[in-house]
């Protein structure tokens, strides 16, 4: 279909329902993203007759703060913010991406080795999910893609995740039949960002992101983790999920996040092991005499998180299950002061006067008191804090974030059901 017919079409029967799908009651402005969307890819790369359109979402993680990449277990979310991104075949051996307000990544199909210069990059992402693809066998071809965002970026919402799976799922579409599942999809985008793009981290991100709805994951046997879908209805228990930006983002921390990693493993190692979840809480205390002599007394408490972190999700699931949400809001905080304790990633130690995260956490405190719940959000250090507000409050909720944070501070989400896709 060319570009100004697959603008007409937005607006038929079952663009409507997609849309009403992925964004529930925000739907009523997915035609008009979309239409800037087509004419963002013919403004940069002209007119196509085969243009695809494709989403990947933001997700939340609910359960199990710094568990996944030691194997362990947690509880996450897609939700209704999103990448998407308008593709078609381009005849050559370039890929070519344009994000909007950035500058094209331009790939080179023969040469699809890790770039040194690249590390960090979006570049290195794209580079690296394309390598993994022709590893397995595609023969993926030059393409070209814009894409445009609202996964708030530096929000613990995985603006990176989403457009990893969203560019590796729109290779395997294009070019592999829709051979591999979403969390094959994942896992290709946590190569890309462990080999490519130079970060170490675990597997949440990107399978919550691939699979979409709320997601369980046991991580136990990372080549197949086990996923248990979940039906969560926020609204009908009377809560709404916000996640409020703290005003600080997650420029330089890469460190931080690889020491929280490295102190885990270096933890583990005592035992001979090379991830904590091959380990027990027991023999850890016992032999905290020596694992604080060799690792350091925060690798211990980190150690101490994981291990009460990674039962409270699977406490969580059930709880869930049982229909006890009071229950699981107490876990929620339990959660958030694990983090702050033993953690230890509420605020950076480069510099302690910034605290963001931990003033965000002081006010909702401070206002939601017994109700609802509050903890840190994602990889932490800066960025978000989620809350679970009483339907209620969420008025007055949103007000104080705003008059003490900053207007556009404090974002109300749904749970999205659907992961990455093609429209």
């Amino acid at each position: 279909m060319n570009t100004n017919g697959l603008k007409q079409a937005l607006y038929n029967e079952k663009y409507i329902k997609m849309f009403a799908k992925l964004y529930g009651d925000k739907a009523k402005n997915a035609p008009e993203r979309y239409k800037a969307l087509i004419d963002g890819f013919v403004e940069n790369f002209g007119d196509s007759d085969s243009l695809r359109l494709f989403s990947a979402p933001g997700r939340t993680e609910i359960g199990g703060n710094h568990t996944d990449h030691q194997q362990g277990n947690v509880l996450a979310a897609s939700v209704d913010l999103d990448i998407i991104a308008a593709c078609a075949e381009n005849g050559t051996n370039t890929i070519r991406i344009k994000s909007q307000g950035f500058e094209c990544d331009v790939i080179d199909l023969d040469d699809l080795g890790v770039h040194e210069d690249e590390i960090n990059t979006s570049a290195a992402l794209i580079r690296g999910i394309a390598a993994k693809f022709v590893q397995m066998g595609c023969k993926v071809r030059g393409f070209d893609a814009y894409t445009t965002s609202n996964v708030l970026k530096g929000s613990g919402l995985s603006s990176s995740a989403a457009f990893e799976v969203l560019v590796g799922q729109i290779i395997n579409a294009m070019f592999f039949e829709n051979s591999l599942s979403a969390p094959i999809i994942a896992q290709i985008g946590q190569y890309a960002e462990n080999v490519y793009f130079g970060k170490p981290c675990g597997l949440m991100d990107q399978m919550a992101c691939a699979v979409g709805g709320v997601i369980a994951i046991d991580f136990y046997d990372k080549g197949n983790p086990q996923i248990h879908k979940m039906q969560v209805d926020l609204s009908y228990v009377g809560y709404a999920l916000c996640i409020i930006d703290s005003g600080a983002d997650h420029v330089d921390l890469t460190d931080e996040y690889a020491a929280i990693t490295g102190e885990m493993k270096s933890v583990a190692s005592v035992f001979g092991q090379e991830v904590l979840s091959r380990c027990s809480k027991t023999e850890v205390i016992k032999n905290s005499a020596e694992i604080r002599k060799k690792c350091g007394d925060r690798a211990f408490l980190r150690a101490m998180h994981f291990f009460d972190d990674n039962e409270r999700v699977k406490e969580q699931v059930d709880i869930i299950e049982h229909g006890l949400f009071d229950d699981f809001l107490k876990k929620v905080k339990e959660s958030g002061y694990s983090s702050f304790m033993n953690l230890q990633n509420v605020y950076s130690t480069k510099d302690s006067k910034m605290q963001a995260v931990a003033c965000v956490l002081a006010i909702c405190a401070d206002y939601l008191k017994e109700s609802g719940a509050y903890r840190v959000h994602g990889g932490g250090f800066a960025g978000t804090v989620q809350a679970f507000v009483p339907l209620d409050l969420l008025h007055e909720f949103e007000n104080i974030m705003e008059d003490t944070l900053g207007k556009n501070m404090c974002h109300v989400l749904n749970i999205r059901p659907v992961g990455v896709t093609e429209l």
